[in-house]
């Protein structure tokens, strides 16, 4: 069970990493959005208007993509140390992972299925920084 644990850290560092590039674009549409509100042309009224509640609308959703995307990145980093907080947070970000169809439902059932299960949970038992403790002899895989 170490290795799915080690497993689903990765795959929610790599999907925080995902969404952080999301938000690094939306940042760009923003700026792109901001400059039309602010420059001079032939209807400036109306694009004044629209570009400027597009770049507010645009600009929330990548700050609000950069912290899902920040919190994915952390959880799954103390994940990987076998944190007992960051299985109680992983379990808590695979619950909202279940509606971004079809990957995040994915890795949100996976989660579940890793974190939840008598393997799983003993993997976090131990004392805060302490190394995970290694499966017994008799069910040791090669």
């Amino acid at each position: 069970m170490k290795r799915h644990v080690d497993f689903l850290a990765l795959l929610y560092i790599g999907w925080g990493a995902i969404f952080m590039l999301v938000a690094l674009a939306g940042f760009a549409l923003t700026a792109g959005a901001a400059a039309i509100a602010v420059g001079a042309g032939p209807v400036r009224v109306t694009s004044e208007v629209a570009a400027s509640l597009t770049a507010i609308t645009i600009g929330t959703l990548a700050a609000l993509a950069l912290a899902w995307g920040g919190l994915h990145v952390w959880l799954g980093g103390a994940l990987r140390r076998y944190r007992p907080w960051a299985r109680l947070g992983v379990l808590g970000l695979a619950l909202v992972n279940l509606i971004f169809l079809p990957f995040g439902t994915g890795l949100g059932i996976y989660a579940g299925w890793v974190l939840l299960t008598d393997e799983g949970r003993q993997l976090f038992l131990g004392s805060p920084g302490a190394d995970p403790p290694s499966p017994p002899a008799s069910t040791a895989r090669t």
